[in-house]
């Protein structure tokens, strides 16, 4: 597991951690059964809060990405690739929900945004 904390980004730490290890279980880097570090020691080497770790813990969870056992800890859940497609595809389309909003506030066109993110992208 690979994270990479930015206290200078507008994103919230928790939000942080869930999105880049949801991506990592996403694109297979971290296998089915593979188990996160406990919330305190994660905390502990990203120096970030208990809460923050339990917050993004608990999104990963919500969402069917991992699992608890109850005094062994959390687990990545196990996926089938159909299933981790449709879970990537759910997550993209609600975050493209959201950024089509502050878009249409600007008053983009469809077309204008495709040209804009092929300019970042």
């Amino acid at each position: 597991m690979n994270i990479a904390i930015s206290n200078t980004s507008d994103k919230p730490i928790y939000q942080q951690l869930f999105e880049q290890i949801s991506a990592q279980i996403l694109k297979g880097e971290l296998e089915n059964g593979y188990s996160l570090p406990p919330i305190r020691q994660a905390a502990t080497e990203l120096r970030v809060s208990i809460i923050t770790v339990k917050k993004a813990w608990e999104e990963l969870e919500r969402l069917g990405l991992i699992y608890t056992v109850t005094g062994k800890g959390c687990f990545i859940s196990e996926l089938s690739p159909r299933e981790m497609l449709q879970k990537r595809n759910e997550m993209i389309l609600q975050q493209m929900a959201t950024d089509t909003s502050y878009y249409k506030s600007f008053g983009l066109t469809i077309e204008e945004v495709y040209e804009l993110l092929k300019e970042v992208y």
